[in-house]
């Protein structure tokens, strides 16, 4: 089992959802993050344009069997690419093991993705 994380645009969000549901990934976290980089983005503040070097982005948390690692995988780089700096990050984790509380099941068996 893996886990994956993705930093990604907020502005590709809905993309990336579509794909991940296209792939058989109908479960997973996500929260808005906040991060500093090289790069800067314009902010706007009641109507005036600032650059910060603050980056407002939107992590995702999935854990997936090792079978669907590759096609979740693809489907993040293919719906999160915009081809310019800042589009993101994916970083993959071994998961050692994981249990269902509500049956008890563990390992593959306790995730949703078959």
């Amino acid at each position: 089992m893996k886990k994956i994380e993705a930093i990604i645009r907020k502005s590709k969000f809905e993309d990336v959802k579509d794909a991940l549901y296209d792939a058989g990934i109908e479960w997973f976290s996500y929260w808005d993050i906040t991060g500093l980089g090289k790069s800067t983005e314009d902010q706007v503040v009641r109507g005036q344009v600032f650059q910060s070097n603050y980056i407002h982005r939107r992590m995702l948390s999935i854990v997936v069997r090792d079978i669907n690692l590759e096609k979740t995988v693809n489907a993040i780089l293919n719906s999160a690419w915009s081809g310019e700096t800042g589009d993101g990050k994916v970083f993959i984790y071994d998961i050692e093991e994981t249990f269902r509380i509500r049956t008890k099941e563990s390992g593959p068996d306790a995730l949703f993705n078959k």
